[in-house]
């Protein structure tokens, strides 16, 4: 747990995430990332200086017409002290069903940003935790590189004008192996995702093509977002 809340703690100085009297919105999905973002906050709030308080917020898509059970989670927000509200929602519906998407992901995520968003402001939060890690960077940085020609990729800090609302990465600085390890040993209480694309998504196919590049470069992803940081793009140079 030390290891998890000291990368997570690295990466909220690095970027001024924190500040004293923060509510802090987490998004919990139930899979490894957004778990173990709660889990290394909860431990990150017995010690740092700056005081804040936490809300743990899940979204269920209801996949099939059925709700997914998050009793595991709610038993470990209660034991960490840690409000937990479930909102249950047509997401998986309309994205499926009605809509019939042949891309549901871009879709789907930023309904569950809205929605999330909403739901953070409901709870009177002034910040969003979200659980994207350094190996997401690199695959949203060549995702816009090759999908959109563009150079660019999601801040590790991003404030929202029209919600009021501070959007925050703290596991910024962790590479994706690292959160999977911590999750195993601590026995984080995982909710597998029952998406029907679930593993075939375009950010599938890019986390592949960098494990490619891995082998044959090394350390690929770390040099992507180094060089991010370097060139100050999107907010990823230190504040």
């Amino acid at each position: 747990m030390q290891k998890l809340a000291g990368s997570i703690r690295a990466a909220v100085e690095k970027y001024a995430m924190i500040a004293e009297g923060d509510r802090i919105a987490v998004g919990v999905s139930g899979g490894k990332d957004s778990v173990a973002l709660l889990a290394g906050l909860c431990e990150l709030r017995r010690y740092f200086p700056q005081k804040f308080e936490l809300v743990a917020l899940s979204l269920d898509p209801c996949y099939n017409n059925k709700e997914t059970n998050f009793e595991k989670l709610q038993s470990f927000c209660g034991q960490n002290g840690v409000e937990y509200v479930i909102r249950r929602t047509e997401l998986a519906r309309v994205i499926f069903e009605n809509r019939h998407e042949k891309n549901p992901c871009s879709l789907c995520s930023r309904m569950r940003r809205g929605a999330l968003d909403d739901l953070a402001k409901e709870h009177g939060c002034n910040k969003v935790a979200l659980g994207h890690h350094l190996d997401d960077a690199a695959e949203t940085f060549l995702m816009n590189l090759f999908q959109g020609g563009r150079i660019g990729c999601f801040a590790p800090v991003t404030y929202l004008s029209r919600k009021d609302l501070t959007v925050i990465r703290p596991l910024v600085l962790m590479r994706e192996r690292e959160i999977a390890a911590a999750a195993d040993r601590l026995h984080l209480p995982i909710v597998k995702s029952r998406c029907p694309v679930d593993g075939e998504t375009q950010r599938e196919r890019t986390k592949h093509l960098l494990g490619e590049l891995d082998r044959q470069y090394g350390g690929i992803r770390e040099r992507i977002v180094g060089a991010m940081i370097r060139a100050g793009i999107d907010g990823w140079q230190q504040r």
